[in-house]
């Protein structure tokens, strides 16, 4: 059991040396890249939401 736990902890030790890890910049512009589609999608859904509210409002009186 040891040695498998041992064995499990090197190879993801030598897995881990292969990860390509992305740079400052690049990591900076996927943030930003994700910030704007977060806020897009958040304005979209919040949009339709309020239009599918009053939709169902003038549905029921």
């Amino acid at each position: 059991m040891i040695e498998k736990t041992k064995n499990f902890f090197n190879e993801v030790k030598t897995e881990a040396k292969k990860v390509i890890y992305p740079s400052k910049d690049e990591l900076i512009g996927s943030t930003w890249v994700v910030i704007t589609t977060v806020i897009i999608a958040s304005l979209f859904l919040g949009f339709v939401d309020m239009a599918l509210g009053k939709i169902v409002k003038m549905l029921v009186r």
